[in-house]
């Protein structure tokens, strides 16, 4: 049906069978980003927001998130992780600061990566938004995209950098 492997000769949705595919390092990193206020930016460089160190508890969040990824992208197939790293970098402008967020993850297997990163970064985000949702509900989260990924039969892939600022400042 129309070259989607995810849909079967009758139209409904299933899960790609992978088992023939080998098994190789497949990596992938992904960028979110949540654009708030400069109080918001202060308060969680001083980590002075009551529910705890945003950058702390948003890593942990993320790794979660890609270690779960199948059990909320129906499609997905359950992997064996063999990392998830997340960094984050700062942008203060005039009218707000932003958080930037890349979350890289690496697996050996027959499948890969890329919706595990995207996941991770997504969640990173929203769990920013949560814990500071009551100084700003008017944050922004976005975009949100895939910048690069490794191996497997459709090869590589990397998105031009020069508009995205990510840089290791947690």
């Amino acid at each position: 049906m129309n070259g989607f492997s995810h849909f079967n000769e009758e139209g409904r949705a299933r899960m790609v069978d992978i088992s023939d595919k080998s098994s190789t390092v497949r990596t992938a990193a992904a960028i979110s980003s949540v654009h708030m206020k400069h109080d918001v930016y202060s308060r969680i460089k001083n980590r002075e927001i009551g529910k705890g160190d945003v950058l702390a508890v948003a890593q942990v969040a993320g790794i979660m998130a890609a270690k779960q990824t199948s059990a909320i992208i129906p499609m997905c197939h359950p992997l064996s992780l063999s990392s998830v790293d997340i960094s984050f970098g700062w942008e203060e402008k005039d009218s707000e600061a932003v958080l930037h967020i890349q979350a890289s993850v690496k697996t050996k297997g027959s499948t890969g990566v890329e919706m595990e990163a995207l996941t991770s970064a997504s969640v990173c985000a929203l769990t920013v938004y949560d814990m500071c949702k009551a100084l700003d509900k008017g944050m922004v989260i976005g975009p949100t995209c895939l910048m690069e990924k490794t191996g497997g039969k459709n090869g590589d892939f990397k998105r031009d950098a020069s508009e995205y600022k990510v840089e290791d400042q947690s």
